[in-house]
């Protein structure tokens, strides 16, 4: 059955309406868009306990605490900003007149596009809230980036998103699949990516933050997701900036473990090359969910993610980080972790995957284009590729960037890049470590 879409005047004015669904709006960064929100829907005074923008750092510092990192629009400051509002409410409002609300404290800190257009405009959105009345608090938040090209647009799309969030959190707690799929309720494609979530307390305890994450995917809310050793969902840019990163490259439905020795090889070789220092260096192993989405394009209710959870947890229990993606491409991988600013990357993969590239018969029209496309979007980058071989099954043979077949339209690329150190064999292999393919 399909699901009524509410405008975000009607979200609004339900939860208004609702004599149970009272609390707090704290915004910092882009005005009081969401609680505005909820004043012109009208009916406010029954949701609406307090509103508070505390721009100034000092006041902000005050009333929250300061940033070890200095930074306010983060993950940190958001919690900080929820815990506070939250106590004060259950401090402050108690007696008989509140015995049957449940309260709420809804909270974001956000930095949208500045005069000259040269940051970059994102946010943490997140509201802590009670199930029943007097009941333990559960949590929902998120990291969003604002893509409109307009300072005016974030703000609309941040109050739209935060009366979703909202809505989502009382109407659709039961149905994780179902409430991150209203958030992007009446907001244009194209002008928000979510690129994390993470839920907790007794209402969402059999719900897995790894497979909300892998919503985010499937919803084209997101191109990844990146996790660490124990399996939290973690921002890109917190864990990888200014970082060296080593890749290894995993299908979710590969049935075999990664290739760990192929990999220590290729992590031995990136440090000695590009002389990592060990405190700086990030390995991580990606599980690619592009082949499962694109066969499941029409209907990616489909996909078995539960199995993909599965796998990604079973490479966090190898103390690495982990990244979920539907990178088809080696280039597009390139350019979704230089968002993080990393100092190098490397890449480890399958020979077998250049042998495509490189093959002009793979490809229709326009060959030489995408082939510039996808070198000048790859290498640009500062990333390198660490090719492991395979034994060609048909003519028993191991086959190395130095033997690979190239077509002649693409050799004189292929050289420069292997020449230049961009394309590198993973040397001192063993035998047993070689795949047929």
């Amino acid at each position: 059955m399909e699901r009524e879409i509410l405008d975000t005047k009607r979200k609004a004015l339900k939860i208004n309406l609702n004599p149970k669904i009272y609390g707090t709006f704290a915004e910092i960064g882009a005005g009081q868009e969401v609680a505005r929100n909820f004043f012109t829907a009208g009916a406010a005074s029954g949701t609406v306990a307090k509103t508070m923008s505390a721009y100034d750092m000092t006041f902000s510092d005050v009333i929250y605490g300061a940033e070890a990192s200095g930074r306010y629009v983060s993950e940190s400051r958001l919690l900080k900003m929820l815990g506070v509002e939250f106590s004060l409410l259950t401090e402050r409002l108690n007696g008989e007149k509140y015995e049957d609300r449940t309260f709420f404290a809804f909270a974001d800190t956000v930095t949208t596009l500045n005069y000259n257009k040269s940051n970059d405009p994102h946010g943490w959105i997140g509201i802590r809230f009670q199930a029943e009345p007097g009941g333990e608090p559960n949590e929902i938040f998120f990291h969003v980036r604002l893509l409109d090209t307009d300072a005016a647009l974030q703000q609309n799309v941040l109050g739209i998103i935060g009366v979703n969030l909202v809505y989502a959190a009382f109407y659709f707690n039961q149905d994780p699949r179902t409430m991150i799929e209203s958030l992007a309720d009446n907001l244009t494609i194209g002008s928000v990516e979510i690129d994390l979530i993470s839920v907790n307390g007794p209402v969402f305890k059999d719900v897995n933050n790894i497979l909300l994450n892998l919503y985010l995917i499937v919803k084209d809310f997101s191109d990844a997701a990146i996790f660490d050793a124990k399996g939290k969902p973690c921002l890109p840019k917190d864990l990888l900036y200014k970082k060296d990163i080593m890749i290894l490259r995993t299908k979710y439905e590969q049935k075999s473990n990664p290739n760990f020795s192929m990999l220590n090889k290729a992590v031995e070789q990136f440090v000695i090359t590009e002389n990592v220092k060990e405190d700086n260096l990030s390995v991580l192993i990606e599980v690619l969910m592009s082949n499962v989405l694109s066969s499941s394009h029409e209907n990616p209710d489909s996909i078995d993610l539960r199995a993909v959870a599965k796998r990604a947890e079973e490479m966090c229990n190898t103390d690495n980080l982990v990244i979920v993606s539907n990178f088809s491409r080696h280039n597009k991988l390139a350019k979704y972790l230089d968002r993080c600013r990393p100092k190098s990357v490397g890449i480890s993969t399958n020979i077998n995957n250049l042998k495509f590239v490189f093959n002009s018969t793979n490809f229709g029209e326009n060959y030489t284009s995408q082939l510039l496309s996808y070198v000048s979007d790859m290498f640009s980058k500062n990333v390198k590729l660490f090719a492991y071989p395979y034994l060609d099954k048909k003519t028993n043979q191991v086959i190395t960037s130095t033997n690979m077949p190239v077509t002649p339209d693409a050799k004189p690329l292929f050289d420069f890049l292997k020449i230049n150190g961009y394309i590198t064999d993973i040397n001192d292999y063993s035998e047993s470590d070689v795949k047929t393919v």
